[in-house]
């Protein structure tokens, strides 16, 4: 029993966890890389994007001998959002799931309109954003679609959509998460 290695007496390191999204090197402390593989590693990308408090969550796998981190999700924080409420104006939300290139994801949207809006506008505003994301999505993988959240490509396309019906004040992806991949794409 005293020659049997204990939990105690295990040497731990640092691993480089690389991020195929963003150019950050993470360092995660483990006994060893088969410990990591599986584990999800949450960035606060608040720094990266001047100000917009974005939240991406990483699942480590190994590729190559190399542990990457996959992302899963990317959340906007909830005190951004009631930072952006102001009285006068309302607000329009929708969740709904959606089919990529390789798999299914869902999607929450979150608009601030200028003024107080009618009930009708605000339904608008919902199926407007929900037939631009399907139809945006359908075309792309998941990787790309987090880099145009994060480089606010998505809400940029779907504000000058939504113009149309009404101005928005904001317009953001609140919530994009992959729920299932696909396995040959």
């Amino acid at each position: 029993m005293a020659s049997e290695k204990t939990k105690k007496n295990i040497k731990k390191q640092f691993f480089e966890v690389k991020s195929s999204i963003t150019n950050t090197k993470i360092q995660l402390y483990a006994a060893s890389k088969d410990e990591l593989v599986g584990k999800t590693v949450i960035l606060d990308l608040t720094r990266n994007l001047r100000g917009k408090n974005l939240i991406l969550k990483l699942k480590v796998k190994m590729e190559n001998n190399e542990l990457v981190g996959e992302p899963v999700l990317i959340a906007l924080i909830g005190s951004y959002i009631r930072r952006m409420m102001r009285t006068g104006t309302d607000y329009v939300e929708d969740s709904f799931e959606i089919e990529l290139r390789d798999g299914g994801a869902k999607i929450k949207l979150f608009m601030i309109t200028r003024n107080k809006v009618s009930r009708a506008v605000r339904n608008e505003l919902r199926n407007e954003g929900r037939k631009f994301i399907e139809a945006y999505t359908k075309t792309r993988t998941h990787k790309e679609i987090f880099s145009d959240i994060m480089a606010n490509k998505l809400q940029r396309e779907l504000s000058l959509k939504l113009k149309k019906v009404y101005p928005l004040a904001l317009c953001e992806v609140r919530e994009f998460e992959i729920l299932h991949e696909k396995k040959n794409v």
